[in-house]
């Protein structure tokens, strides 16, 4: 099991759609809205580091209304 966060920047305005575009998203296990420097936090699990990086890739990081990402994969200890 490979599991990642993803901190989101979005665009102003654009939060309720990108929550929506993230709510469709398979391997999106949880998502929060936060204050600070990031807008949200997403929680992916997927099966290995290869279908992780592919969501993150290409699905997450296509969202209209995302500028800056920042990805936290986790490991096991």
């Amino acid at each position: 099991m490979a599991v990642g966060f993803v901190l989101i920047i979005t665009q102003t305005g654009f939060e309720k759609e990108v929550r929506a575009a993230l709510d469709d998203i398979e391997l999106v296990t949880g998502r929060w809205g936060v204050f600070g420097e990031f807008d949200m936090i997403t929680k992916i699990e997927a099966d290995d580091d290869v279908a992780l990086t592919r969501c993150i890739i290409e699905e997450i990081r296509t969202i209209e209304g995302i500028t800056e990402t920042r990805t936290l994969i986790g490991a096991e200890i």
